[in-house]
């Protein structure tokens, strides 16, 4: 896989990297019904346009298959296609901001244990925890700090 920093985004990437986001929500987030995603999906394409640092990881294809985001030394978001999981994408991205980017903290929602759990295996360890998300949902988000 190869990771490359993306300075501007053009509608063909927004649809490519929606769809990767849709099939990682829809594999990791099973806490989600179909109309909360539906729901979220609406402010995806804002949330790619207004991050600081937005690295995607692209397959031979040149297609992209993960994508993470970090807004200064904060992991905002990171989502890999289903069929990519598994394989050290995600341990190879977060390496990548941890190396250029300082990485070293990040939320996580504590209904997502595997993602939990991949953090702390990365070395972050939880240091506070809220009962809803940024939002305001019913979602429990673990903040982490890198220790």
């Amino acid at each position: 896989m190869k990771l490359i920093e993306i300075n501007e985004l053009n509608p063909i990437l927004i649809e490519q990297l929606f769809e990767v986001w849709d099939k990682s929500v829809r594999e990791t987030h099973l806490f989600l019904s179909d109309s909360e995603i539906k729901n979220i999906a609406q402010y995806i394409p804002q949330a790619l346009n207004s991050i600081a640092h937005l690295i995607i990881a692209v397959n031979n294809e040149k297609k992209p298959v993960a994508f993470m985001g970090i807004e200064k030394r904060k992991l905002e978001m990171l989502f890999i296609s289903p069929q990519y999981r598994g394989q050290g994408l995600g341990k190879q991205l977060l390496h990548y901001g941890m190396e250029n980017y300082s990485i070293n903290e990040l939320g996580v929602n504590e209904q997502n244990p595997q993602a939990k759990s991949f953090y702390e295996h990365m070395g972050f360890q939880v240091y506070k925890r809220t009962d809803t998300d940024e939002q305001g949902n019913p979602y429990p988000i673990l903040y982490m700090r890198l220790v």
